[in-house]
């Protein structure tokens, strides 16, 4: 199946709402946990999370890309300049390799009824041409390896592995047994 996809302007958001439902997903979250400290996270969880998201969108920043079936939304993929994600220069696993200005991929939401039918690797290979056509001049991802043939998905936000593989990046890093660290060179 082929999937629609669209950087989330603000003649978008409110398909992005619908995508991630009155709680904004995983407890609140709306895509801020990579942007913020562990403080500003739990300080903000929910509403305070969702208006600062609003505000990267209003500000005319593209903070991801939606995917849609039918005009219907149901995937999100977040992707941006590396800079956009405090989180990413503080965790020992994501930190940086080298000083090339990279774009990151952090973050996946699919809608339940729409798993395990392409989405995600749609929004990944949209994410690439977005970050490329933007200027980046590589783009980075931070998947999961699951230590098991399946793995809930809940636990597959910032993606698979396997997902990078099969779209062309290479492992640069390995800082925990289940989180490569992927990159795609342009």
């Amino acid at each position: 199946m082929s999937y629609d996809t669209h950087p989330v302007t603000p003649g978008r958001w409110d398909d992005l709402v619908q995508l991630f439902g009155p709680t904004g997903q995983q407890g609140g979250c709306w895509c801020m946990w990579n942007r913020q400290s562990n403080r500003e996270f739990e300080e903000c969880k929910g509403e305070a999370n969702r208006e600062s998201l609003r505000t990267i969108v209003l500000a005319g920043r593209v903070p991801g890309l939606l995917a849609y079936s039918d005009q219907t939304p149901v995937g999100w993929v977040s992707v941006g300049p590396r800079s956009d994600f405090a989180r990413l220069q503080r965790s020992r696993i994501t930190k940086p390799v080298d000083d090339l200005p990279v774009w990151s991929i952090t973050c996946f939401v699919i809608d339940r009824h729409h798993r395990r039918q392409g989405v995600a690797t749609e929004l990944l290979a949209a994410a690439v041409n977005h970050a490329r056509s933007n200027g980046a001049v590589a783009v980075e991802g931070y998947p999961v390896e699951p230590r098991k043939d399946t793995m809930p998905e809940i636990f597959a936000w910032m993606g698979v592995a396997s997902m990078f593989v099969d779209a062309g990046f290479e492992e640069v890093a390995r800082r925990s047994e289940h989180r490569p660290f992927f990159r795609l060179v342009f």
